[in-house]
């Protein structure tokens, strides 16, 4: 069995690291795009060396995969996987916005068994067991329990006219943060419709659905994680009652987009 209280030391510790690099507290960062509008810090890279060395030496026998490290397809082989983004939200991390966190999780046999995400700038600790529930700094968390489709509260920058029934609520650059949001009952629906990684999503998705909120792809169908290639096409998650027209909702743009 993992010791719980050794892992949530290493990700506090990797948040402490990153803290101390942001640009919001007055500190000077070095950043670069990894590719065009992708930008990546060099605390980015402190906190994946950093995660990897500790979490290696917590589980060895876990494979290893995380934004900031070349895939080594081994880990497929492995029951158990590390699935890591050291700062998800780096376009707020290097501007020195709040909405970043720290996101990590562990996946047996394709399914997130812990996951935690950290995010010190706004004074977050979020933590999931599968089937123990979910908190939120040690309080329990009870996802959106919404039933009526329009209205639902959605952290968006601007909601396109389509969906003008909906309700744009503040917007973290993490889309982890964004999930757990759905979590904690700030917001009824989060929904990508692009392909997205695995590292930006375990922790978070974990969260959420151990708070009883519902998560899937973009087409309503369930996610899985240690695939050979660690992408899915759209995350949704949402309060129970409106998954269905969620689903719905999204299935055209879904289709012309993927």
């Amino acid at each position: 069995m993992i010791d719980r209280d050794r892992l949530e030391e290493i990700v506090r510790e990797a948040g402490r690291i990153a803290y101390a690099r942001w640009p919001g507290k007055g500190h000077v960062l070095e950043s670069w795009d990894k590719t065009p509008g992708n930008p990546v810090s060099e605390a980015d890279l402190e906190v994946d060396r950093f995660l990897r060395r500790e979490l290696g030496h917590l589980l060895p026998a876990a494979g290893w995969l995380s934004e900031e490290t070349i895939d080594d397809k081994a880990r497929t082989g492995s029951d158990l996987l590390w699935l890591v983004d050291p700062i998800d939200g780096t376009r707020d991390f290097v501007r020195g916005r709040a909405g970043w966190a720290i996101s990590v999780a562990l996946v047996s046999a394709g399914r997130p068994l812990i996951g935690m995400l950290l995010a010190p700038a706004r004074d977050e600790e979020w933590c999931a067991v599968a089937g123990q529930g979910a908190t939120l700094n040690g309080r329990p968390l009870k996802a959106s329990i919404r039933s009526q489709f329009a209205g639902s509260r959605v952290p968006v920058d601007e909601l396109p006219s389509v969906d003008s029934d909906l309700v744009a609520v503040e917007k973290p650059n993490s889309i982890a943060l964004r999930i757990a949001m759905v979590a904690d009952d700030r917001a009824d629906l989060v929904a990508t419709l692009r392909w997205g990684f695995e590292w930006d999503i375990a922790a978070a998705t974990l969260i959420a659905r151990e708070a009883g909120a519902v998560v899937s792809d973009a087409f309503g169908k369930p996610l899985d994680y240690n695939k050979h290639d660690p992408r899915d096409f759209g995350v949704l998650v949402c309060a129970p009652g409106i998954h269905a027209e969620a689903v719905a909702r999204l299935a055209d743009r879904a289709a012309q987009l993927k």
